[in-house]
């Protein structure tokens, strides 16, 4: 049997990896991206001169022959369902038996004039890592355009290389619509300490060519101009589903599928950025384009196609993110404005970026998520007090054996108990003050 999966990111590939692991089934992924599977979060510090390309390949390039998996490298431009059959842009043919697609996402673009301009782009290929890295000199100052985690790494990436960052964001404050309001206002602070120039409630209007080809600054919607050699489109990004648009499969915003991450058509599956849920799991979204999740879904389908038929689950809801030198994580559910019925209970350092919030029920006192910045805390923890729903209270006494940072790093955990004594009322004490590397043995 001839499985095909079209996409070479973390979906696509943990579903061969899985095939292969208890099959011999003949498997070939087509990407027309890059030859090998890399880390696609890697892409900043490449830039930056972290690493190297080849540092970002989780796998050494022997790996695949040796397991059998087909790596080949052409442009799907066409997809015949009825006949089981790929069309290559070169003109070449492929047949296959089931076909997987995971093709991933696309930068979003709302039509402003100029948006196709060279030196204007998004972060999201390997192709827009080359293009950046080829005219990174040409550039005195960039413009960033969306306040979400790719714009936050775009604008670090430019500066790190002494480039002038104006950082547009439409909203009233960063990311407002995923972070609470002191999350959100601390990030603002953070971004012009670091000297970047972020603005908010400032949307672009058009962006401007030199009359060659280039772009040479943007005009805001209040009519002003701001010169710039590069400007960055982060507003978010859609499912990469423009070839199948027209086909008898399924689509709406991304692909349909069902629990089982099958397609309205037979032999035919979808995983990663590209899907959409038509009945996603309790608490979570139609679409969710995370890493994560793609790499769940991966297992899940291999499962599938192997005859163990299985139910996508993703478990307690996951992610983490760098703002500049903030790291963040969020464990559960956190919404920007608590929901009826529910409460926080929210921590800030007065002299440091760092910050926790438990998201939890008023009634029960049932822990519903975190977010946490600035402190790194264990992801196995958190997710069994989640889904236990353990009383913050109970969380708070043992808050010790989720603190993840280094052993001598300074702990937050009695300051964090001590605030919520006073805004409670209550007289909790550390039940464990062993933390760090000690905690692990416990």
């Amino acid at each position: 049997m001839q499985i095909a999966i079209i996409g070479n990111g973390i979906s696509g590939i943990t579903a061969a990896r899985y095939l292969r692991k208890d099959s011999d089934h003949e498997i070939t992924v087509i990407s027309s991206e890059t030859d090998y599977f890399f880390s696609r979060t890697a892409l900043m510090y490449i830039y930056m001169g972290h690493m190297n390309y080849e540092h970002t390949k989780p796998f050494e390039d022997w790996f695949w022959e040796k397991n059998k998996i087909n790596l080949l490298n052409r442009h799907v431009e066409e997809v015949d369902f009825d006949h089981k059959n790929l069309r290559f842009s070169n003109g070449e043919t492929f047949a296959y038996d089931k076909l997987i697609l995971a093709t991933g996402s696309s930068p979003n673009k709302f039509g402003w004039p100029g948006q196709d301009l060279r030196r204007v782009q998004g972060l999201y290929s390997y192709q827009d890592l080359e293009a950046l890295q080829s005219y990174s000199d040409e550039i005195e100052t960039a413009v960033i355009v969306g306040g979400g985690l790719i714009g936050i790494e775009l604008a670090e990436m430019l500066k790190s290389k002494g480039k002038e960052v104006i950082f547009l964001v439409r909203e009233a404050s960063f990311w407002n619509m995923v972070l609470p309001k002191e999350e959100s206002e601390m990030i603002n602070q953070h971004i012009l300490e670091h000297h970047i120039d972020l603005r908010l409630e400032t949307e672009i209007a058009e962006i401007l060519d030199d009359g060659q080809g280039n772009v040479k600054g943007v005009k805001l919607k209040d009519e002003s101009i701001i010169d710039c050699q590069f400007v960055g489109l982060t507003v978010g990004v859609h499912p990469n589903i423009s070839f199948l648009k027209d086909t008898k499969l399924a689509t709406e915003k991304g692909i349909l599928v069902n629990e089982f991450l099958e397609t309205n058509i037979p032999d035919v599956y979808a995983l990663g950025d590209c899907v959409q849920h038509q009945n996603p799991p309790p608490g979570r979204r139609p679409l969710e384009q995370i890493w994560y999740t793609g790499k769940i879904m991966g297992e899940t389908i291999a499962k599938t196609i192997l005859g163990d038929k299985t139910t996508y689950q993703p478990g307690v809801f996951y992610n983490s993110a760098k703002f500049l030198d903030i790291e963040y994580q969020t464990y559960g559910a956190v919404p920007a404005t608590p929901e009826e019925g529910t409460e926080d209970f929210y921590w800030q350092s007065p002299v440091e970026h760092k910050l926790v919030r438990i998201h939890f029920k008023k009634d029960t006192k049932a822990v519903t998520g975190v977010n946490t910045f600035g402190i790194r805390m264990r992801q196995g923890i958190w997710q069994n007090w989640i889904e236990k729903e353990t009383s913050v209270e109970e969380v708070l006494i043992n808050l010790g054996k989720a603190n993840f940072d280094p052993e001598f790093f300074k702990k937050h955990e009695q300051d964090i108990i001590e605030a919520y004594n006073e805004q409670y009322g209550a007289s909790l004490k550390l039940k464990n003050k062993k933390t760090g590397l000690m905690a692990i043995f416990q």
